[in-house]
């Protein structure tokens, strides 16, 4: 007999499909639509512009020193609440009792919870492994803002200021990314906690996490203020807007080709 009954298998595929599939959903429908991600990926490279355009960039270190911190405040947390979890499995028969006083719980046996505890577990080792890789990758960004000064000399080109502000971007993206992902895990790690209960409020309570995240992702309030900073609205991006996009990369990549061969000669 299967430790894992027919309707809690179902939940849990349910589960693992719309992560999953809210995961690659979100990254492909950013490349043509306006969220939260698009927004910031380009203001990010704005704000990395401005920076080859000042002196002074002690501001800028303490906005990407304090963003680090509150990813390592949730790293530290992460590793508290996986030894929380840990001692859970130490004494799940206890944890049975407390789970079946509850609301509409349903009765489970222990091996049963000692497999959902893993699960939870996993969840938590992965937010873990992604806030971690956060946390390098803003050091990364510090490490890109130290040589800042350099570009900011009057003698740098636009060109090279350029290519310094949209790769600098495209690691703070990318740091931002690997946070978002963390923080992903953990309102999914928030559905999975019903599944000790029951396991058709598992599959409830994970499609309103998959409904918050899209929500705040493409519908909120903060995206539309985001936008209008740049003249945007919420919806599809215009197709010239796109073009434009396009063409400035085309462009990027025929000065670099040009960089290139001026250094080779």
């Amino acid at each position: 007999m299967s430790v894992l009954p027919l309707l809690d298998m179902i939940a849990l595929g349910w589960f693992v499909a719309l992560w999953v599939g809210y995961s690659l959903f979100a990254k492909h429908r950013a490349r043509h639509t306006h969220c939260l991600s698009s927004i910031l990926r380009s203001l990010r490279v704005d704000w990395m512009y401005a920076v080859t355009h000042k002196d002074n960039h002690i501001a800028d270190a303490a906005l990407i020193g304090n963003v680090e911190r509150n990813v390592t405040f949730f790293a530290s947390s992460t590793i508290l609440v996986l030894a929380g979890v840990l001692t859970v499995l130490a004494s799940n028969e206890a944890f049975v009792r407390v789970v079946e006083q509850l609301p509409f719980a349903v009765a489970q046996s222990s091996s049963l919870i000692i497999l959902k505890l893993a699960g939870m577990a996993a969840i938590l080792v992965f937010a873990f492994f992604k806030f971690t890789w956060s946390i390098r990758q803003f050091g990364f960004v510090s490490v890109l803002l130290g040589m800042a000064p350099n570009m900011s000399r009057s003698t740098v080109s636009e060109e090279a200021r350029d290519r310094y502000a949209r790769n600098t971007a495209k690691v703070l993206d990318q740091a931002g990314h690997e946070y978002n992902y963390g923080l992903r895990a953990y309102y999914f790690a928030l559905a999975y906690l019903t599944w000790f209960i029951n396991p058709l409020l598992f599959i409830v309570a994970s499609a309103v996490v998959v409904g918050v995240l899209y929500r705040r992702e493409y519908r909120s309030r903060v995206l539309r203020a985001l936008l209008a900073t740049k003249g945007f609205e919420p919806g599809p991006m215009p197709e010239d807007e796109r073009q434009a996009q396009l063409r400035h990369i085309s462009t990027r990549l025929d000065a670099d080709s040009a960089a290139q061969e001026n250094e080779k000669s």
